[in-house]
This record gives C-alpha cells, sequence and structure tokens, in this order.
C-alpha cells in the first residue's frame, strides 16, 4: 500500500505539473498578444486544452475518492461484523472461541460454539448464514441506498418509490423481499440483544456468587496466613536481635579499621602536600631561571641585531661608494667610446669625400660632350662616302663595268 501511495502521489504530480507548466506557457503567450486570428486561435487552443486537463484531473479524483468512500462503508461493515464476532466471544468459553467470517461477509458458528451460546444469538447467526449475511445477499452499494431510503421513511411504504430511483437494478417484488428480510433481521436482532443482556447479567449473578464464596475462603485463608506471619514474625524478632548484635560488632571493627584507615590517610596526605610544596619551590626556581635565560637571551639577540644593523649599514655605504666609482669609471669608458665612434665617423665621411672627388674628376676625363645635329641622321657616313667614291682606271684595259651594291630607293638621289 505505501508503493501503491507513493506511485500514485508521483503520478499526480506529474500530472499537475503539466498542467502548471502550460498555465505558464499560456501565461507567458498573453505577456505578448498580438492582435491576429492566428494568435487567438491559438490562445484559445491552449485554454481548451488546460481546461480539458483540469476537467479530466478532477473527474479522475472525483472517481477515485466515490471508490474510497465504497471501500470505507465496506470497511465499516466488516468491522461491524469484527464486532458481532467480540460479543459472540464474550459469549463463550475459552476453549471455543473461534468465529470465522466468509468472503461473502456471511458469519459462520461453531458447532462447539453453539451449545454454549442463547438460543436467540445461535437462532440469529443461523438467520444470517442462510440468507446472505447482513446484507441480505445484496452488495454493499444497493443494501446502503436502501437503509438510507428505509431509515428516511422510518419503514413506512413511502420509501419504496424514492428506493427504487437510487435502485435502478432491482425491481419492486426484490425490494419488498429485501423489507421484509430486513424487518426481520431487525427484530431477531432485537431479540439477540435482549438474550445477551439476560446472560450478561445471569453472568453477573454467577460472578457475584462465585466472588462471594472467594471471600470467605480468603477470610479463612487470612486467619491461617496471620497465624503464620505470627509466628514467622517471632522468629524474625530473634533473628533480627541475633542479627542486631553481629550488626553492632560488626560496627566496632569497622570503626576501628576507619579510624586506622583515616590515620594512615592524613599522613599520606601530609606527605603528599610535603612533595607538592617542593614541586612548588622547584618550579618556581626554574621558572626563574628560564625568566633570567629567556631576558638574557633577549638582550643577547637585541645586540646582535644591532650589530647586524651596523654591519649592513657599513655594507651599505661600501657598496654604493664601489657603485659610484664603477660609475665613474663605465661613464669614462663610455666617453672614451663616444670620442672614439665620433673620431671615426669623421674619418669615414672624409674618405667618402675624398672618394667622390676621385670620382669626380675620373667623370671630366671621360665624358664626352656631343652638340645637337638632327641632319647627320640624313648625311651618308665616312664609310658610305668612301665605299661610293669613284675609283681611276688601274690598268691598261678599259673598265667596262664596276660591280657594286644596289642604292635602296629610298636613298637614291641623296
Amino acid at each position: 500500500m505505501s508503493v501503491n501511495r507513493k506511485t500514485e502521489k508521483t503520478k499526480i504530480l506529474q500530472k499537475l505539473s503539466k498542467i502548471h507548466n502550460n498555465v505558464k506557457r499560456l501565461q507567458r503567450q498573453l505577456k505578448d498578444v498580438k492582435p491576429t486570428p492566428e494568435f487567438v486561435g491559438k490562445l484559445r487552443e491552449m485554454m481548451e486544452e488546460i481546461e480539458n486537463a483540469i476537467n479530466a484531473f478532477k473527474e479522475e479524483q472525483r472517481q477515485m475518492y466515490e471508490q474510497l468512500l465504497k471501500e470505507e462503508k465496506t470497511t465499516i461493515n466488516e468491522l461491524s461484523i469484527f464486532e458481532k464476532k467480540v460479543e459472540l466471544w464474550t459469549l463463550g468459553n475459552s476453549t471455543t472461541e473461534k468465529v470465522l467470517r466468509l468472503p461473502s461477509a456471511r458469519v459462520s458458528v461453531d458447532k462447539a460454539l453453539q451449545n454454549h451460546l442463547p438460543e436467540e444469538v445461535v437462532e440469529f447467526e443461523r438467520f444470517l448464514q442462510r440468507t446472505g449475511g447482513r446484507q441480505g445477499g445484496w452488495d454493499d452499494y444497493d443494501h446502503q441506498y436502501f437503509l438510507k431510503a428505509w431509515t428516511k421513511h422510518k419503514g413506512r411504504a413511502s420509501y419504496m418509490d424514492e428506493a427504487l430511483q437510487y435502485l435502478s437494478g432491482r425491481t419492486k417484488e426484490d425490494v419488498e423481499q429485501h423489507d421484509k428480510w430486513y424487518r426481520e433481521f431487525l427484530l431477531l436482532q432485537e431479540r439477540k440483544k435482549e438474550s445477551i443482556k439476560k446472560w450478561k447479567k445471569k453472568q453477573h449473578q454467577e460472578k457475584e456468587g462465585i466472588l462471594k464464596e472467594k471471600e470467605k475462603s480468603e477470610k479463612i485463608f487470612r486467619k491461617e496466613c496471620f497465624q503464620r506471619e505470627e509466628a514467622q514474625k517471632q522468629k524474625a524478632e530473634e533473628e533480627r536481635k541475633k542479627q542486631q548484635a553481629a550488626i553492632e560488632a560488626w560496627k566496632k571493627q569497622k570503626a576501628i579499621a576507619f579510624a586506622m584507615e583515616k590515620a594512615s590517610q592524613l599522613k599520606l596526605e601530609e606527605e603528599k602536600e610535603k612533595k607538592q610544596q617542593k614541586e612548588c619551590q622547584r618550579q618556581c626556581h626554574v621558572k626563574l631561571l628560564l625568566e633570567r635565560y629567556t631576558l638574557l637571551k633577549k638582550e643577547k639577540e637585541e645586540l646582535e641585531k644591532l650589530e647586524k644593523e651596523k654591519r649592513e649599514e657599513a655594507e651599505r655605504e661600501e657598496r654604493k661608494k664601489i657603485a659610484a666609482e664603477e660609475i665613474t669609471k663605465f661613464q669614462e669608458r663610455d666617453l672614451r667610446k663616444l670620442e672614439l665612434r665620433i673620431h671615426e665617423k669623421q674619418a669615414k665621411e672624409e674618405e667618402k669625400r675624398e672618394k667622390e672627388k676621385r670620382l669626380a674628376k675620373l667623370r671630366e676625363k671621360v665624358e664626352i660632350h656631343a652638340a645637337r645635329d638632327p641632319s647627320r641622321l640624313y648625311r651618308p657616313t665616312k664609310g658610305w662616302e668612301e665605299h661610293t667614291k669613284e675609283i681611276g682606271p688601274t690598268g691598261s684595259e678599259p673598265l667596262l663595268h664596276i660591280p657594286h651594291r644596289a642604292v635602296p630607293t629610298w636613298r637614291q638621289g641623296l
């Protein structure tokens, strides 16, 4: 049942969480409302979905509660049956106290128990056994509605119409038959109650008689006990006197032993106090020595600290002096290097100027100054003039033909 309850709780929480998420989603949608038909339709669908979910959850819970109410009524009826069992147990002896309940809620009476029960009780139980239990063979639902209508009209015939409205599966003959059964049930139940009252009264009277006899026997027993007690008291008094004498002797012996123990204890305490005093003096002396040693150590540390500070100060001054000398040396070295660099730079510049002068003289020697004459492009060159110059005959024979290259057409007549 615990597992079922946990499972049911988990399911309910899941459904509620789903509904809560849908409502939150609807709230987020309502923050940014758009006046469009599609948006309105979407909101309507979401609202309908949430409403359907809530209605389904409510309907499921309603059905669950109705089922629980039915189970509660069934449990109440079973408890009433158990109450009747308890009544039957009170009527029977210790060897026959069991009354079994069948699954159909019928009560069966053990045969061994019937011999010890009143006739009305046995008759009532047989009637229940024969007619189907405390509901007359009807189920709990129909019987409860029948009782509701019957009680409302106090058993009058006017209850029939209302009972038929509730009991749709029952006919008028069934209701009349159940009414007849119920009246007989009430009659037998009342007779059973009266019989139980009479039986209880009889049992009470029997108990009173038994108590009276018991009181008489107890008086006799008390008298005998008193006599025995008196004899025991006398014997106990004698034993007490003997024990008292032994106790007194033991107390005296105990007192002597206690006094001796107390004296030895006092002596031990005195020795202990002396030891404590010596220990305290020794501790004080040690404490003074420690304080003196601590003071000397502290003074020594302070002197060492001062000496260390002086040494460090002297070292710092020495380092400063050395640093100043080194700085001066470095500055002088840097000045020498700077002068050397300046001389090297001046020498390089002088060498560069000399080189430029030499190059300028060489350029003056090699450079050719030609005057501009555009007409010389059209004049024949010296080589051509030498080539075309007429040469006289060198032999006795006449010169018939002198071969020479052809003159281009563009140069003819120049």
